[in-house]
């Protein structure tokens, strides 16, 4: 399922998130870790793959289409599943 989100929203989420956690959320979906960090904005091609991840430039870092909601999902999990941070 896709999903829209703003680029500075995805980072919160990602802020929020425990030490730790983009390991956990590899581990999960057997990927590597650079791909979950790249799935946050990252840019590291070489050790991970890249993600769905299409960036429109605009107000709040603009809007991010995410083909896969999976790795998002499972971060909201991780948060305790909300949906809004501010």
């Amino acid at each position: 399922m896709t999903k829209i989100i703003t680029f500075n929203e995805l980072r919160r989420v990602k802020d929020n998130l425990p030490a730790g956690s983009m390991q956990v959320i590899a581990d999960r979906l057997n990927i590597n870790v650079e791909t979950v960090r790249n799935y946050f904005g990252g840019t590291n091609y070489k050790d991970g793959a890249a993600v769905g991840f299409h960036v429109e430039q605009g107000p709040d870092g603009g809007l991010v289409t995410l083909d896969d909601t999976t790795i998002l999902d499972i971060a909201y999990e991780i948060l305790g599943n909300p949906r809004e941070l501010v």
